[in-house]
C-alpha cells in the first residue's frame, strides 16, 4: 500500500498539478479505483477516482466518457464533480466524499423506509437522464451507486452513459464490456447485443436495471436474470409496479418515470414522511403556515432509524434558517434539538452554537422559553466561556420579564447552567436576580427559587453561602404559600452541612419552631424531620464541648493569694442552682460589723414570707474569690470602733445562725440580694439612699427601695417602735445598733429636735436604679445579603 502511494505521488509530481492529498484505498468501482482524499486548500474531505491508463488501455474510452459526462451533467442525484486531471499514464477525478452503497447493502444497515427514500432519489435521477437528457445510463446497479456525507444516494458509473442522439455512442460498443454486465443485461440485449438499443424505447434498459436494483437493495445481491420478478423482501405495495419494470418485453415495461408517478399517488409506496421531508426541506422558508405545520407533523413521526447523516447535513441547516429567519418557531427548534443529539461536539459547535447564541437575543418569548426548556440537551456541548460571557448576559433578562412563565423557566434553567458560570457571576449577578425572584408575586416562582438555592448551595461562595441561605430560607418559612414553606424546610434539611453549629442553634432552630404548629400537617411533619436533623447536629457538637470554660478553683486561689480573701465556700455539697445563694448569704454574715442585738423587737411577728423565697438551707454561695457588694460597702463606711468591735462580737455570729425566727433571716437574705443590684450605681449615689424620702418601695419598675422605706417608717406616728431585726443602724458606742426609740431617749443623736431637724434637711434626689436592657443587640451579621431576601 505504501509503495502504491509513493508511485502515485511520483506520477503526480511528473504530471499536471492535482491539489488533493491521497488517503486510504476503498475498493474497485468498475474500471476505477476509489480512494479517500482531502483538499489541500482547506482540508475538506473528498474522494478520488483513479484510472491506470497503462494497465487498462482497453477501457480507456469508458474512463474518458465517465469523466466527460460527470463534468457536464448537473443534478442533485449525481455525484458532485470537483476536479480532474489526465496524463498518458493516469486519470484522476476528485469528487465529494463518497461511500459505496454496496457496503450498506451487504451489512443490511438501512431500514426499509431509508431504502424507499434512496430508490426515490435514484428514480428521479434516472427519469432526468431518460426524459430530459434523452440518454441511457446502461450500467445501473448497486455498484454504480454511492452515499454522500449527508446520506443521500448519488448516481455514478457513467462509463457507458450515452445520448441516443449520438450515432457513435460509447454504449453501442462498450455496453457489454462494463464489469459484471452479464448479470444485469436485459434479456433482449443479451440475445441481440447492445446495438439493438435503438430499436427499443430509451427507457427500456434503465427500467429493467432499476427493477433489478430494487431486488438487490432489499435482498443484498442479484445473481442473474432468473431472480428478476421475484418479490422476496420487497414491500407489498411495490410488487405490481416492480414486476412491470422487469417485464421481458421491453415495450411493455414500465418506465422509471411512470414508476415514480405510481409511487407518488395517494397512498403510494413513495408517500412516506421521509420522502415528504426531502421534498419540503429545501424550500421550507417559502412554505405557508399550514404547509409548515404539516411538515413539522411529519418530522415528529420520524423514528431514530432514519438516516442521521441526512438530517445532520441537510435538514438541520434548513431548520435553523427557518427558526431564525423563517418564523419556524419553538416547534421547529425542538426538532433541531432532536437532530443535534447525534452531532459530534465539533459539528455542534460549528453548526448549532452560533444559532443558539443569536436566538437567546431574540425578543420572541416563545423562542426564549423553548431555548430554556432545551438547555439540558445542549449545555454539555456549549463551552463555558460561551455560556458565561454570551448566553448568561442575554438570559438574565428573563428574571425580570413581565411574563411569569419566562421568569419561572429562567429560574429553573439556573440549575442547568450553574456548572458553566464563574464564581464571580454566581455570587454577584446571579444572587441579585434570585433575591428578586424570591420576592416574586407568583408563589410558584418563589417556591422554585427556594428549591433552586437549595440545589446550587454548593456552588455559592464559602464567605456568603450561610448568610444567603439563612436569609432566604428563614424568610420562606414565613411564606403564606404552603409549598414555599415546605420547600424551605426541605432545602434546610439538605443544606445542613452548609451551616456551623452556632447558626444552627441561634438562627435556624428558632425559625423552625413556628413551623411545628403550622396549620398544615405537611408543614408540621416536615418541620419535625428537619428539626430532628438539626437537633442531632447540635447535640453531637454539644457532647464534644468541655463541661466548663471557667478556670479551676485552685488556679483562682493561687492568682488571688496576695489579695484579701473576700469569701470562702461554706459547704462541700455538690454544686446546684442554690449554691450561689448560700455562698452570698454566709459572706454577708462574715462581713457584718457590730453585734446582733436582741431587743424587744424580737417579739414582733415577722412579715409574711413569699412562697417564692428560697429557704436558708437552699441558698448557695458565690464562687471563690468573690464578695457581696453590700459587704464591701459596709467595710468601706464602717468606723474604726465598729471594725474593732467585730472581734469582740465574733462569738455572737453563732447566735445569728441559731435564731429562733428564721423567717426574718430569709427576708434579710433576699433583701441583701436586692441590695447588691443597687451597688452597681456609683458609691456617691448609694450613700444618699439612706436619706431618701421616696415612699414607694417599688418605684423603679418593681425595684425595692429599702432606704426610702426605712425613712418612711421613721416618719410615721409611733416611730419609737423598734425597727425590724437587721435594719437598725450600727451605733458608734460599742458597735451596738441603736433603734429609733433609743435614739430619742438617750439623746445620742441630739434628741427629738435633732431627729426632726435631720428629717427636714434638704432632701437629696432619690436613687434611680440602673435598668438593664435585656433586648438582644441588633447586629448586622448578613453584611447586606439579608436585605435582598
Amino acid at each position: 500500500m505504501d509503495f502504491f502511494k509513493q508511485a502515485v505521488a511520483s506520477a503526480i509530481s511528473k504530471g499536471p498539478p492535482f491539489p488533493y492529498t491521497w488517503g486510504d484505498r476503498l475498493e474497485d468501482q468498475g474500471v476505477w479505483q476509489l480512494y479517500n482524499g482531502t483538499r489541500r486548500e482547506d482540508g475538506s474531505d473528498c474522494s478520488i477516482f483513479s484510472f491506470d491508463v497503462t494497465a487498462n488501455k482497453n477501457n480507456l474510452p469508458m474512463a474518458r466518457n465517465a469523466v466527460r459526462k460527470l463534468r457536464t451533467i448537473r443534478h442533485p442525484g449525481v455525484i458532485t464533480y470537483l476536479d480532474s486531471v489526465e496524463t498518458d499514464s493516469y486519470i484522476y477525478v476528485a469528487t465529494e466524499r463518497l461511500v459505496p452503497l454496496r457496503w450498506h447493502v451487504k451489512r443490511k444497515s438501512l431500514s426499509p423506509e431509508t431504502l424507499k427514500w434512496g430508490l426515490f432519489s435514484i428514480a428521479q435521477t434516472i427519469k432526468f437522464i431518460n426524459d430530459d437528457a434523452s440518454s441511457v445510463h446502461g450500467a445501473l446497479r448497486v455498484g454504480s451507486l454511492y452515499t454522500s456525507e449527508s446520506g443521500e444516494w448519488k448516481l455514478g458509473g457513467f462509463e457507458v452513459l450515452s445520448s441516443m442522439k449520438d450515432d457513435d455512442a460509447v454504449i453501442y460498443n462498450y455496453g457489454s464490456l462494463v464489469p459484471e454486465a452479464g448479470r444485469y443485461t436485459p434479456p433482449e440485449l443479451a440475445k441481440s447485443g447492445w446495438s439493438d438499443i435503438k430499436r427499443h424505447p430509451i427507457s427500456a434498459v434503465d427500467a429493467y436495471n432499476f427493477g433489478t436494483l430494487i431486488f438487490e437493495v432489499f435482498n443484498g445481491d442479484f445473481t442473474g436474470g432468473e431472480q428478476a420478478g421475484q418479490t422476496k423482501n420487497i414491500p407489498p405495495s411495490m410488487h405490481s409496479s416492480y414486476r412491470r419494470l422487469v417485464n421481458s418485453n421491453p415495450k411493455a415495461r414500465l418506465s422509471v418515470g411512470h414508476f415514480l408517478e405510481q409511487g407518488h399517488r395517494s397512498g403510494g409506496f413513495f408517500e412516506t414522511p421521509l420522502i415528504k421531508l426531502t421534498e419540503t426541506v429545501d424550500n421550507l422558508g417559502m412554505k405557508t403556515e399550514e404547509e409548515r405545520e404539516e411538515f413539522l407533523s411529519d418530522l415528529e413521526q420520524l423514528s431514530d432509524d432514519f438516516p442521521e447523516d441526512y438530517f445532520r447535513m441537510k435538514v438541520l441547516p434548513e431548520l435553523l434558517k427557518s427558526v431564525e429567519f423563517g418564523g419556524g418557531g419553538p416547534k421547529v427548534f425542538a426538532v433541531v434539538m432532536k437532530i443535534s443529539k447525534k452531532l459530534s461536539d465539533d459539528e455542534f459547535e460549528l453548526k448549532v452554537t452560533p444559532a443558539v447564541i443569536r436566538l437567546f437575543s431574540s425578543p420572541d418569548r416563545a423562542i426564549r422559553v423553548c431555548l430554556l426548556d432545551n438547555l439540558t440537551l445542549m449545555i454539555d456541548r456549549l463551552p463555558q466561556k460561551v455560556v458565561n460571557d454570551k448566553i448568561f448576559p442575554q438570559m438574565v433578562t428573563g428574571f425580570t420579564d413581565v411574563a411569569p412563565v419566562v421568569r419561572e423557566q429562567t429560574v429553573k434553567a439556573v440549575l442547568t447552567i450553574i456548572g458553566k458560570l464563574s464564581d464571580r457571576t454566581i455570587n454577584g449577578e446571579l444572587l441579585k436576580y434570585l433575591a428578586k425572584t424570591s420576592n416574586d408575586e407568583q408563589p410558584g416562582i418563589r417556591t422554585n427559587t427556594t428549591i433552586c438555592l437549595g440545589k446550587i448551595s454548593k456552588n455559592l461562595g464559602v464567605g456568603t453561602r450561610s448568610k444567603v441561605l439563612i436569609a432566604a430560607f428563614t424568610r420562606s418559612l414565613r411564606d403564606p404559600f404552603v409549598h414555599a414553606r415546605n420547600a424551605a424546610l426541605m432545602a434546610l434539611a439538605v443544606t445542613l452541612d452548609a451551616f456551623n453549629e452556632d447558626d444552627c442553634a441561634n438562627k435556624i432552630l428558632p425559625a423552625l419552631c413556628s413551623c411545628l404548629i403550622d396549620k398544615e400537617k405537611i408543614i408540621r411533619d416536615q418541620a419535625n424531620k428537619t428539626m430532628d436533623a438539626y437537633l442531632q447536629r447540635v447535640r453531637k457538637y454539644a457532647s464534644s464541648m468541655p463541661d466548663t470554660v471557667l478556670p479551676p478553683p485552685s488556679a483562682i486561689e493561687t492568682s488571688n493569694s496576695n489579695n484579701p480573701r473576700m469569701s470562702t465556700p461554706q459547704s462541700s455539697e455538690p454544686a446546684s442552682w442554690t449554691g450561689w445563694a448560700i455562698s452570698s448569704f454566709t459572706n454577708k454574715v462574715s462581713a457584718a460589723a457590730g453585734e446582733i442585738q436582741s431587743t424587744a423587737n424580737d417579739s414582733v411577728a415577722p412579715a409574711s414570707r413569699p412562697n417564692s423565697a428560697p429557704l436558708t438551707s437552699e441558698l448557695r454561695r458565690p464562687a471563690p474569690g468573690t464578695a457581696s457588694a453590700s459587704a464591701l460597702h459596709r467595710q468601706a463606711v464602717a468606723t474604726p470602733t465598729a471594725l474593732s468591735a467585730r472581734t469582740s462580737t465574733s462569738s455572737n455570729a453563732q447566735d445569728y445562725f441559731q435564731d429562733s425566727n428564721p423567717a426574718e433571716d430569709d427576708m434579710i437574705a433576699w433583701g441583701e440580694m436586692e441590695e447588691e443590684s443597687f451597688f452597681e450605681a456609683p458609691s456617691e449615689a448609694i450613700a444618699k439612699t439612706s436619706t431618701s424620702s421616696t415612699v414607694n418601695p417599688f418605684q423603679d419598675d418593681g425595684e425595692p427601695d429599702f432606704a426610702g422605706w426605712l425613712a418612711a417608717q421613721q416618719k410615721k406616728p409611733g416611730a419609737g417602735k423598734p425597727l425590724p431585726k437587721g435594719l437598725a443602724k450600727p451605733a458608734a458606742n460599742g458597735g451596738r445598733p441603736v433603734t429609733a426609740g433609743r435614739a430619742a431617749t438617750t439623746g445620742s443623736v441630739g434628741g427629738a429636735g435633732a431627729k426632726k431637724a435631720a428629717v427636714t434637711t434638704a432632701k437629696p434626689k432619690p436613687l434611680v436604679a440602673k435598668k438593664i436592657d435585656t433586648a438582644p443587640k441588633a447586629t448586622d451579621e448578613d453584611d447586606g445579603w439579608g436585605d435582598g431576601w
